[in-house]
């Protein structure tokens, strides 16, 4: 509690006028919609609970008290006049409260974050109202189960290895399993609100995390629907000119030395990416395309396939630790190349942070991470023939990573006969 004889003036006006300020910010959309509870109530609740907050825990909790007692009134006026309760406007009438306390409690970000998250949810009424309506029960399982694997399973699980060799961690291999799901989730969300711009902005946004699951389930949609083919390419080459961009800013990051090995291949693969997208675009823009209908899907993601993903990257990852310790550097490329196999970022950021360690040369680690790279995206092409035989999209795909992966190829072989000129 602040002492009254050494009262501090300024930070206690600093304080109260951020919770009248809130409270002022989530009562202009209440006022708005014509509520009884609007600017100025919710600014006299912000106002009350900073002054609870400045003296005192008793004081914070007297000032909850009689929001509380004012929330109480609101309604019982409500329904004499309406014959309805307030509910929205009482629930964040509370949290106008507490958020004041926080500020009187010398808080910033905190409440302010709360306002605001409490403002967008006041105001976007009507496009949450229709996407929770238009949700099915298999959809809010999904939802549900993917909650438990994030939230419940993967922190519960030992954060380093469990066997004496040091080969298994459950947790990392759980936590491919998370984000298969996850992407999954992600791209029938993009697809339910967005149609074939979601497959897009998906195929991008998701080879970020994973080209290669992103691939995947791209050409799981084309399966079904082979209209859906041109935009699934365009998706696909997104995720792989994604993961590229990735791969250089995480070997950047963590051993800028390394650039100098990885780098050229790596631009002359986004170079042809580029090239290769552009024309995808303009050829687009140039055909009528049919228009795709409506696909129902069972799910947004596949348990199943998220489970086996992840078994399979624990095989490759107790069979690359095994071959880095046979093999030495030799070793290192062979867990690299393996790595791109399943993620090509967990591989580049290992090579990144052994350079930075000093156990392999920035050179090494370059290379390394080029190797993820490559096997990366040339996974794709037998993942999408085998998932989507029927779309068309095998040929398209495997001549655009082909000569994607030829670039590099041609860059990294005239890299290292110039390597001994360039001192690397």
């Amino acid at each position: 509690m602040i002492e009254t004889t050494n009262w501090p003036y300024l930070a206690s006006l600093e304080r109260l006028a951020l919770a009248l300020a809130l409270g002022l910010f989530v009562g202009l959309e209440r006022e708005r919609r014509g509520k009884d509870a609007g600017v100025r109530t919710f600014a006299f609740v912000g106002l009350l609970g900073g002054m609870g907050g400045l003296l005192g825990e008793t004081y914070a909790l007297l000032a909850i008290l009689l929001v509380g007692l004012l929330v109480a009134l609101l309604n019982v006026g409500s329904l004499k006049t309406l014959r309805s309760t307030e509910l929205t406007t009482s629930a964040a009438l509370l949290v106008a409260g507490f958020t004041g306390v926080l500020c009187g409690l010398g808080h910033t970000l905190t409440p302010a974050a709360v306002a605001v998250a409490s403002a967008a949810l006041l105001a976007w009424k009507e496009p949450l109202t229709g996407f929770s309506l238009e949700l099915s029960e298999a959809e809010i399982r999904a939802a549900v189960l993917l909650g438990i694997l994030a939230v419940v399973v993967y922190p519960a699980l030992p954060e380093s290895s469990v066997d004496p060799w040091h080969l298994v961690q459950p947790r990392e291999a759980w936590g491919i399993v998370v984000l298969i799901a996850a992407i999954g989730f992600v791209n029938y969300i993009l697809w339910k609100l967005y149609g074939t711009r979601g497959i897009a902005l998906s195929g991008f946004l998701g080879g970020l995390l994973n080209s290669t699951v992103t691939a995947t389930e791209v050409a799981g949609r084309a399966q079904e629907d082979p209209c859906l083919a041109r935009i699934a390419y365009q998706a696909i080459l997104l995720a792989n000119g994604a993961m590229i961009l990735r791969n250089l800013g995480i070997i950047g990051l963590l051993s800028p030395a390394a650039l100098l090995t990885a780098g050229p291949p790596l631009a002359a693969m986004l170079a042809v990416w580029a090239i290769l997208a552009i024309r995808s675009v303009r050829g687009a823009r140039g055909s009528e395309q049919p228009a795709a209908p409506e696909v129902t899907l069972a799910a947004p993601f596949s348990l199943y396939g998220a489970l086996r993903f992840g078994l399979i990257f624990l095989a490759l990852q107790v069979g690359g630790t095994l071959a880095q310790r046979a093999l030495g550097q030799a070793g290192f490329y062979v867990v690299s190349a393996i790595g791109g196999f399943i993620s090509s970022s967990g591989a580049v950021a290992s090579a990144g942070a052994l350079s930075s360690q000093g156990a392999i040369t920035a050179a090494v680690a370059g290379t390394g991470s080029v190797l993820a790279t490559f096997t990366s995206a040339l996974i794709t092409l037998p993942l999408v023939a085998r998932v989507a035989p029927q779309s068309g999209l095998a040929r398209p795909v495997g001549l655009a990573l082909g000569l994607m992966t030829v670039a590099g190829v041609v860059v990294a072989m005239v890299m290292e006969m110039a390597r001994p000129s360039l001192g690397l």
